[in-house]
């Protein structure tokens, strides 16, 4: 999801020879609320009403939800909003599903120096605060798509934000919390890590994936995270531009290459968004289609095989402790 939208403008689409697979972050390495080794985290994004249709049409709830904040008026956390993209409620989820985690996108355009000079530390203590009270693994991807040009994040103003941000929830104790650096991925993937706080201040690495071919993009920075003894995240994923024709064949191939990705790579948390974005005024008219599996039979069956298959890991009594977590 997008606060301010933007279409994925594809110029050169190219061939490319597969990339080596890349093990998982060895045990013991630095990361927080890692699966175990072969495992995949799913998490369901990215609005309320959305998210609910997902679980009364699987019959699975799954490890975690989505949704979305911005350190200027942390508006949906403790109480519901919507931007146009459909209801952001972080609590509700909170409430209603005591066995998942959380996966929060953190808005921070037009912020970043503000961030740093002090201006957002109370709205920094009320989000430090609310994650405590949750009571769970909450992933909290900081200025997401940091590389997105239509964010305009300067290089160094994101990375003395997000490092004062950081420091600030952490000598407020927040221990529940997971950083994640997620790059929107392009395909003319550049030098990225012009945008990287450092090895203390992330936990994750992360990459948007809306085509097929930012699969390269993709395992580029998997092989980024892996130098640096991080897990990978899938931090927004869905097939970008599906609509009636040719649904079930173009939704299908987006498919498997999303479960080729995490399988060659072993991503440890995958993200999806299951929405009709062409119903919500934020994104309608821009051809981002419609990503719900369960209007297609055939679609649904094969996400349903999958995340059945033994390596997600969806919501459970046991699920915290398998991530490490120990609520207190």
């Amino acid at each position: 999801m997008k606060f301010l939208s933007f279409l994925f403008v594809l110029v050169l689409s190219l061939a490319v020879a597969p990339v080596a697979s890349f093990a998982a972050a060895e045990a013991g390495s630095p990361g927080k609320f890692v699966p175990p080794a072969g495992r995949t985290l799913l998490i369901v994004g990215q609005d309320r009403d959305t998210i609910e249709e997902y679980v009364e049409a699987m019959g699975v709830v799954p490890g975690g939800f989505m949704t979305y904040t911005s350190i200027q008026e942390l508006k949906g956390l403790s109480s519901a909003t919507n931007y146009g993209s459909g209801w952001e409620h972080a609590q509700y989820f909170v409430d209603k599903y005591p066995d998942s985690v959380l996966q929060i996108g953190l808005y921070m355009v037009g912020a970043l120096k503000d961030v740093s000079r002090g201006v957002y530390d109370e709205n920094i203590r009320k989000l430090g605060e609310w994650i405590k009270a949750a009571k769970r693994p909450v992933f909290l991807r900081i200025g997401y798509e940091f590389d997105n040009p239509t964010n305009y994040y300067d290089p160094e103003d994101y990375k003395a934000a997000y490092r004062y941000l950081v420091d600030k929830l952490r000598a407020a104790g927040v221990e529940n919390a997971a950083f994640v650096w997620h790059t929107y991925a392009p395909v003319d993937l550049k030098d990225i890590m012009a945008w990287y706080p450092g090895d203390e201040y992330v936990d994750w690495f992360a990459v948007s994936f809306f085509a097929t071919y930012q699969k390269d993009s993709a395992e580029k920075v998997v092989k980024l995270a892996r130098e640096h003894a991080k897990p990978m995240m899938i931090a927004e994923a869905a097939p970008s531009g599906v609509k009636n024709f040719r649904r079930e064949e173009i939704f299908g191939r987006w498919l498997s290459t999303y479960f080729d990705l995490i399988q060659d790579n072993q991503i440890e948390i995958a993200c999806y968004i299951d929405s009709d974005w062409e119903s919500m005024p934020m994104y309608k008219g821009q051809g981002w289609g419609d990503s719900r599996l369960e209007l297609t039979p055939k679609i649904k069956e094969q996400w349903l095989k999958e995340i059945k298959s033994g390596r997600y890991l969806n919501a459970g009594q046991n699920l915290f402790s398998q991530l490490g977590y120990k609520s207190k």
